[in-house]
């Protein structure tokens, strides 16, 4: 059996409704809203062929900065995400910064406080 070293991931939110709207815009994409024991709302990905995940609001679990740092595929759109993100309540913390052979990245924090990473190639 073969082992991916991130199969998934949750940004965990204290205010569903706002972090979703956040990330609806800056990304200019839906998300599915699931509820099961948790509150989630599942990034846009094509999940048999890689790593998915969601925002989740779940008893016991906050959101916040310095917890875990996940990167956002934006490929070639990178400026345009950064560009979004104050208009729609976040903070850039990092403009797109090169990052040699791999392309670029950018960090942010979101309406609820956590620090997300963003990477394109272009």
């Amino acid at each position: 059996m073969k082992n991916n070293a991130v199969n998934w991931f949750e940004i965990m939110v204290a205010d569903f409704d706002r972090a979703k709207a956040f990330y609806e815009t800056i990304l200019g994409a839906p998300m599915e809203v699931v509820d099961c024991e948790c509150r989630m709302a599942l990034f846009p990905a094509e999940y048999d062929k890689g790593v998915g995940g969601c925002i989740t609001l779940m008893d016991g679990c906050k959101p916040g900065e310095g917890g875990t740092l996940v990167y956002l595929n934006v490929e070639g759109e990178l400026d345009a995400v950064l560009s979004r993100i104050p208009a729609a309540g976040g903070e850039v913390i990092k403009p797109r910064t090169e990052i040699p052979p791999h392309g670029f990245m950018g960090l942010f924090k979101d309406t609820e406080g956590n620090v997300v990473g963003l990477h394109s190639m272009a």
